[in-house]
């Protein structure tokens, strides 16, 4: 339980840094807090105490064993995340080339 207590936490770590900063960086690593956050949780769903690996063997019992379906779901988050998280960067980038901050508060109107 305690390991759940500290992935919210974590996650609401990531979500300070999201609404309460102003710098795109910071808001960037506030959602890459967020996501890891997240994968943390969706493997801490799967895990067991002592759990052996789902292998099928013929002279093994189906007992405690880890769940397989979080880890293939985290690894696809991992994916996506990189994802999105290039396609953050290079907006943050093009906005600095065009306003020359990364401060959302100074910036005031994006024209195309």
């Amino acid at each position: 339980m305690t390991l759940y207590i500290l992935c919210f936490i974590l996650f609401c770590v990531g979500l300070y840094g999201v609404l309460r900063k102003r710098n795109l960086v910071k808001i960037i690593i506030g959602l890459g807090i967020i996501e890891y956050s997240m994968n943390l949780f969706f493997v801490l769903l799967g895990y067991r105490l002592q759990g052996r690996a789902p292998i099928d063997a013929q002279h093994q019992d189906i007992l405690n064993m880890v769940d397989p379906l979080p880890q293939a779901v985290v690894l696809t988050s991992i994916v996506i995340g990189l994802g999105i998280t290039a396609l953050v960067i290079s907006i943050a980038i093009r906005i600095y080339e065009k306003y020359g901050t990364f401060d959302i508060t100074k910036i005031r109107r994006l024209k195309g």
